[in-house]
């Protein structure tokens, strides 16, 4: 069985783009909505919840779990990678892993990818600039201009802080105020630059809920990066270099909240286009 895990209702987007591409899989989702949204959180409390999530999906059965928020994957993941997972393994014996979904969208926004073994794999190559819309804490942790730079120097990053846009996202706000939060926070970024991004990477996990208001609010012809649908794509390719993380094929779906507003509920079942059945995790 796959873990999908996120601070909340946003990783939803990823989880749909990975059921409909392998539809045969087994997979559970976690969505930690009652200490949403991570991104104002200290790094520490980010670290400790992302743990608490993993260690509840490993107890569904999960091998393989996918850490669908960028703060959590920004801040807690490779120390999870490095540290945490190794441990357990020396004291179950059982091999896990968990991924994020980050390198995944530097990947699509670059056209390099990156072999296990670290040899770089270029599609494309055209200097642009990419503007990155996500939370306070990914914006601070630089992630993704480091990640880019270090690819594609050519790329010119510019990044904008929503602070309040996963939270009211999550809360189920009315959609006009929603909506005036997006074009604030995309006007704020195109009057710190003297050019029109090529492309924005919506940098949250929450935002591609509401992807039509940016797609209103930023000009003409600026394309959107699509996570979820490069987060499926990577995941297809680390399953066929992976045969051992055992994900199931019987097609069977689970969701588990730790709890939510019910608010939300109207926007999260009009994007998934039926009823959710959560239970509680």
């Amino acid at each position: 069985m796959i873990g999908v895990f996120d601070s909340g209702f946003g990783g939803l987007t990823v989880h749909r783009a990975l059921i409909e591409a392998l539809p045969e899989r087994d997979f559970v989702y976690l969505g930690d909505n009652r200490n949403a949204p991570y991104g104002a959180r200290p790094p520490i409390d980010v670290l400790n919840l992302t743990c608490a999530a993993l260690e509840r999906l490993f107890a569904e059965g999960c091998t393989l779990a996918i850490v669908a928020c960028n703060t959590a994957s920004v801040v807690a993941l490779r120390w999870i990678q490095q540290q945490w997972l190794p441990a357990r393994r020396h004291d179950d014996g059982v091999a896990r892993n968990a991924i994020g979904i980050v390198i995944p969208t530097i990947e699509a926004v670059t056209g390099i990818g990156w072999q296990e073994g670290g040899s770089a794999v270029q599609e494309t190559k055209r200097s642009s600039t990419i503007a990155v819309f996500a939370t306070r804490r990914t914006v601070q942790t630089g992630c993704y201009p480091i990640e880019i730079r270090k690819r594609r120097p050519d790329i010119t990053v510019v990044q904008q802080a929503c602070p309040e846009l996963a939270g009211s996202i999550e809360r189920g706000v009315p959609r006009r105020e929603i909506r005036e939060l997006v074009e604030q926070y995309v006007g704020e970024l195109l009057n710190r630059i003297d050019t029109t991004p090529d492309s924005v990477i919506l940098g949250c996990t929450h935002y591609p809920l509401v992807a039509d208001l940016f797609a209103a609010a930023l000009p003409r012809g600026v394309r959107i990066i699509h996570q979820p649908e490069a987060t499926a794509r990577a995941l297809k390719l680390y399953l066929d270099r992976h045969p051992e993380y055992d994900a199931g094929n019987a097609g069977r779906r689970i969701f588990l909240s730790t709890g939510f507003s019910h608010e939300a509920l109207p926007l999260i079942e009009k994007f998934w286009g039926d009823k959710l059945p959560f239970l509680d995790a």
